[in-house]
C-alpha cells in the first residue's frame, strides 16, 4: 500500500490546489486533480529523504492559521511602508539562533520566513544552527528573533519533532 499511495495526506492537498489554481469543480478537473495527486507523490519518492511524520496534526492546523494570519496583516504593513517612501524603512540583517533539527522542518521554517513579506531567509550557516534573515523594516533586533522562534520554530518543533 505504501508503495502505491506514499503520501496519503499529500495526493488531496495537491488535489484541491489544482482545483484552487483552476478555480473549477469540473469533474474533469477533479479527476485530474486526484491523478495529479496520487501520481506526483508515487514518482517522487525516491526524491524524499524519509517519510514525512506529523507528530501533531492539531498543531499544524494552528501553525497554518498564524502563518495565513501573518501573511495577510504583513502584506497590510509592507504596502504602508511602500506607500510611506524609502525613508520609512528601516532595514537590517539579524541572526536568529535555531533550536529545529529536522530537516524538513528547518527547510518549512526558511520558506515560512520568505513567504511571510517583508522578511527574507537570507543564508543558513553551515552547522546549520543559525539563519541570516533580512528584514524590510526592523527596529528591534531581539523581537524579530523572538518572534520568528515562538511563532514558526517552536510550532514546527512540535509538528515535526518528538
Amino acid at each position: 500500500m505504501k508503495k502505491w499511495l506514499p503520501h496519503p495526506l499529500l495526493t488531496p492537498i495537491l488535489a484541491l490546489i489544482w482545483l484552487l489554481l483552476n478555480n473549477t469543480m469540473a469533474p474533469g478537473h477533479i479527476v485530474l486533480g486526484l491523478l495529479l495527486g496520487w501520481a506526483i507523490p508515487r514518482f517522487t519518492l525516491g526524491f524524499w529523504p524519509e517519510q514525512v511524520r506529523i507528530h501533531r496534526p492539531a498543531s499544524l492546523l494552528r501553525f497554518l492559521g498564524v502563518f495565513l494570519y501573518d501573511v495577510l496583516i504583513s502584506n497590510v504593513a509592507v504596502a504602508r511602508l511602500v506607500l510611506a517612501g524609502p525613508r520609512a524603512l528601516h532595514p537590517l540583517f539579524v541572526t536568529v539562533p535555531l533550536d529545529i533539527s529536522n530537516p524538513l522542518a528547518l527547510s518549512l521554517l526558511a520558506n515560512t520566513i520568505c513567504l511571510t513579506p517583508g522578511t527574507l531567509s537570507a543564508r543558513l550557516s553551515p552547522d546549520q544552527r543559525s539563519l541570516l534573515v533580512h528584514a524590510l523594516d526592523c527596529t528591534d533586533p531581539d523581537d524579530l528573533v523572538r518572534t520568528i522562534k515562538t511563532r514558526f520554530e517552536t510550532p514546527l518543533m512540535e509538528i515535526f519533532e518528538c
